[in-house]
């Protein structure tokens, strides 16, 4: 069965919160690909709308949109996510993983797409927990 870390980014307020989700909730994403909308419901924000924007498996492999499915591939990378190049013209062969969110999948990245209020007032957390 299914098990994620979901982390969720409020752009409102530039914050970001780590949800665990399992079971039937965690069955939600899988089989979504990277820029899918999912309902909030999954990880306790009822009535909000998240959009999957990236993840990583179990040993730490970023998930790339432009590699199809949710198989592991190696990539000659110029950029982008997975790679940073420290000067001009560098390229370095990566393992990454596919869009798609499966099993092997370990932590989603998400962000609040629709919402009437913040995140924060939803999960309970407040600012005066400082």
């Amino acid at each position: 069965m299914a098990d994620f870390t979901v982390v969720v980014a409020d752009p409102e307020d530039g914050s970001t919160y780590q949800l665990d989700v399992d079971g039937q909730d965690a069955n939600r994403f899988v089989g979504r690909d990277i820029g899918e909308e999912v309902d909030g419901g999954a990880v306790g924000l009822d009535g909000y709308t998240l959009e999957i924007t990236g993840g990583s498996d179990e040993t730490g492999r970023p998930m790339r949109e432009n590699v199809p499915g949710s198989n592991i591939k190696q990539l000659l990378l110029d950029g982008g996510v997975g790679f940073e190049p420290s000067r001009d013209g560098e390229r370095k062969r990566i393992t990454v993983r596919g869009r798609k969110v499966s099993d092997e999948t370990a932590q989603i990245n998400a962000k609040v797409t629709d919402s009437d209020e913040g995140v924060a007032e939803v999960l309970g957390e407040s600012d005066d927990d400082e």
